[in-house]
């Protein structure tokens, strides 16, 4: 009996070191714990968040899950001042682009600055998302008793984080706001570079009825200024040097004359005028070659038969030269009976008379 009774007691004995050893192993690592705690705190200027005790949550039906309310608000911060200066980079770089288009431009400098502020917002979202958007959405089953004194210390601690979570993020939304307005200040002044409307310039020229047809020295046209085969470029009187009212007249046997219906006294005495400008590409039509009566255009071929009312036999042009209906006044001079037959020069996208 005393035997046992001996055993017994060195296991009692055992058992309360080991409990002992257990409990000094517990403080250990609890007190470890605290100073890791309070150090990263004090690394971070202020007092260690309580985590509180970790709460259930189901994430997806059937299953329950256990999410940490851990934050770290250093690295927020750091974030915030890296997205704030990213941010007054890239409006810094639109104020400049605006400026530098303001006062003339250059290209290489454009293409730098819309770099710098195309980027600097890019990587500003890009922080922005990984660093101050919440990862995951988390919701909680709302229990009828009264929270633990714990929980009440984990809700007025988000609280008061949420509080300078808005602050700052009405702050990074609105240098956000301001860098994409000075971005979209500048995209506005190449809209300047369009030029004004041109309203319907484009289908009408100088050529009014009874303007005499000047050649390029000033002077007017008679009817019998060119010879057969003969031509010459002209203006109409009082607009010399008028681009889109540029003409060329050529004299041709009038017998040989196959021009559409409508225009036989078009052309008086075998003088027939077109316009200058290539319905292709709107070069200047200035070569004739007699032997086979053709206009050509001396940037892509394009040829234009003159007895036909100047009709494509060969090129890219895809429309005949604008015909100028020419008379004669009491004088002998040729003058205009109005404007071209139709808006000269090469297709643009609301003249409705083909590509």
């Amino acid at each position: 009996m005393s035997d046992r009774r001996d055993e017994e007691q060195a296991g009692s004995r055992r058992a309360r070191r080991a409990a002992k050893a257990a409990g000094a192993a517990g403080a250990a690592f609890g007190v470890r714990r605290l100073f890791r705690r309070r150090r990263g705190a004090a690394a971070a200027g202020g007092t260690p968040e309580p985590e509180g005790p970790r709460v259930p949550v189901a994430e997806h039906p059937g299953e329950t899950a256990f999410v940490s309310r851990h934050r770290d608000p250093l690295g927020e911060r750091r974030a915030s001042r890296r997205i704030a200066v990213l941010l007054l980079l890239s409006a810094a770089s639109g104020i400049g682009l605006l400026v530098l288009y303001a006062l003339g431009g250059q290209t290489q400098l454009e293409g730098t600055l819309i770099a710098l502020t195309l980027g600097a917002m890019g990587f500003a979202l890009i922080l922005w998302g990984k660093h101050l958007f919440p990862h995951e959405v988390v919701t909680e089953p709302r229990e009828p008793h009264e929270s633990e004194v714990g929980e009440q210390r984990i809700a007025e601690d988000l609280i008061q984080q949420t509080e300078s979570d808005v602050t700052r993020r009405r702050f990074l939304t609105r240098l956000l706001i301001g860098a994409a307005g000075a971005f979209g200040l500048a995209l506005v002044f190449p809209i300047r570079s369009l030029g004004p409307s041109p309203g319907d310039v484009l289908f009408h020229t100088a050529w009014r009825r009874g303007k005499r047809l000047l050649d390029d020295t000033g002077q007017p046209v008679r009817l019998d200024t060119l010879p057969v085969d003969g031509v010459v470029t002209v203006f109409p009187e009082g607009h010399m040097g008028d681009s889109n009212s540029q003409a060329i007249l050529v004299r041709v046997d009038r017998d040989q004359l196959a021009l559409p219906s409508g225009r036989e006294g078009w052309a008086p005495d075998g003088n027939v005028c077109y316009s200058k400008l290539c319905t292709h590409a709107g070069c200047p039509v200035g070569l004739y070659l007699a032997t086979y009566h053709q206009l050509q255009c001396p940037c892509h071929q394009s040829a234009f038969n003159v007895l036909k009312g100047a009709s494509v036999v060969f090129g890219p042009a895809t429309r005949p030269l604008p015909q100028l209906p020419i008379d004669v006044d009491d004088r002998g001079f040729l003058v205009a009976r109005g404007d071209f037959t139709a808006p000269v020069g090469p297709g643009f996208w609301n003249r409705g008379d083909g590509p």
